[in-house]
This record gives structure tokens, sequence and C-alpha cells, in this order.
């Protein structure tokens, strides 16, 4: 195989490879120009066998070149050492990550550091959509707010219609009602919030729920067997911090 027919995946052909290949393609050159000028001179063709010489040169020197290009990015890679994990930058990653975890630890033990703030409420703060925190001031003043799913069949074979409808949207006052389930999505994403199985212990909340349209809808999708589970959506402890730490007080 020369140097154009290899198969890129393979390894990078070593200069003594190389070396071999371009004495053999030499020697194929050789022949046929040799033959060439024989040729000619047996048919006394002393002109056309100097224009043959000439044509094969021109021939010639670009697969030489080229050949020689190939040698030399051949010797080029031979001699390329790959860059280690340490040279790439893992090891310090991984010590830089070791150092902030030491630190951490170091923090908690110095009794007179005192770190009011969950350092991830800021990053949160720029995740949030103002319409999610009409929603958790909602959550935050006035506790879970009753959710259902939609199920179709009968347990345990049952399958679901829609899941967590609620009135949460209309409650906080959100712009764009339409993006609840996203914003109750990011919300959990975020820890904030969390759909919970255990049902809001006044059933009064749920028969208003279950009479709005789309709960309506998602029953008549049902069919017959459709019903509802009756669940809460509610903050995490984690969201009830954040809230106090981040959200403007009650007027």
């Amino acid at each position: 195989m020369n140097v154009a027919e290899r198969d890129p995946r393979e390894q990078a052909p070593t200069p003594a490879e190389v070396a071999s290949e371009v004495v053999e393609l030499g020697r194929m050159v050789g022949g046929i120009w040799l033959r060439g000028v024989e040729s000619a001179a047996r048919a006394g063709l002393a002109g056309p066998a100097r224009v043959a010489v000439t044509v094969l040169a021109e021939v010639a020197k670009p697969t030489a070149d080229a050949v020689g290009s190939a040698a030399g990015s051949a010797a080029a890679n031979s001699q390329r050492v790959v860059p280690s994990a340490t040279a790439q930058g893992a090891t310090p990653l991984r010590g830089s990550l070791r150092d902030r975890g030491a630190e951490l630890l170091r923090r908690s033990a110095d009794v007179d550091f005192d770190h009011d703030q969950h350092p991830a409420y800021r990053r949160m703060l720029d995740e949030l959509a103002p319409d999610e925190a009409r929603i958790l001031r909602l959550l935050y003043r006035q506790g879970p707010q009753p959710a259902v799913d939609v199920r179709a069949g009968l347990p345990p074979a049952s399958r679901m219609v829609r899941p967590g409808l609620s009135m949460i949207g209309a409650h906080s006052g959100c712009r764009h009602p339409e993006r609840v389930d996203a914003y109750l999505d990011n919300l959990s994403r975020l820890g904030l919030a969390a759909l919970n199985r255990d049902p809001d212990p006044d059933p009064l909340r749920y028969q208003l729920l279950e009479a709005q349209p789309e709960v309506v809808e998602a029953l008549a999708q049902a069919g017959r067997t459709g019903r509802t589970v009756r669940r809460t959506f509610s903050l995490t402890t984690f969201g009830l911090d954040f809230c106090a730490e981040c959200l403007p007080p009650p007027d």
C-alpha cells in the first residue's frame, strides 16, 4: 500500500516505511522512463524521446514532492508526543476541585465564619421567570395548592391522561398561564417545589378545581373509567428557605 492509499484511521507510518515507499515509487517512475526512452530510440525518434523524458520528469516531480511532503508529515507525527492527562489539565482540575472542597471544610470548622445565605440562591434567581416568582410567592404565603392527576382505567392498569392540573396559574396571577406546566417543571428542577402524593385535607378545595374546563376535558378523554387522583403542589424545605431569603416580605 502506498502513502496515498493509507487508511486515515490507521497509525501514522514510520519514517522507515515512508522511505521504503518512496524508493519503490522511484523505481516505478524510473522503469517507465527507461521503457519510454528505449522505445523512442528503437523507432529512431530522438526528438520525441527527449519530449518523453521532459514529460515524465514533469509528471514525476509533483509525485515526488507529494511523497516528500507525506514523508515529512509522517516523521513529524512519529515525533509528536501525545499530551498526558496532566498536560491537558485533568490533574490540576481535580486538584482545584479538591482545594475548593478543602476550603469549604475549613470554613465549616471556622467558628468566626458565618454565611447567611446559600451560595446557590444568586444563580437560581437568574434561572427564574417573573411568573415563577409569582408562583413561589403564592406557595410561600398560602401554602400547598391542590392539584389533580387525571387517569384512565382502574388500578393497577390505569394510565396517565393529564398530570398535575391545578389553578396555581390563576391564583398566582401569572401573565402567561399557558406556560404554568413549564414553570412548575422548572421549580421542581431547581428543587424549590414539588408535586406531592398527599392530598389537601380540605376536600372543598378540590371541588372547584375538578370543575375547571381543562379537568373536565381530560376526564372526557379518559372515557368511562376516567378519574382524578388528588395531590398537592408545595414548596420544599429548600424552597421555603429560598423564599424567606429572596422574596420581599408581605405588605
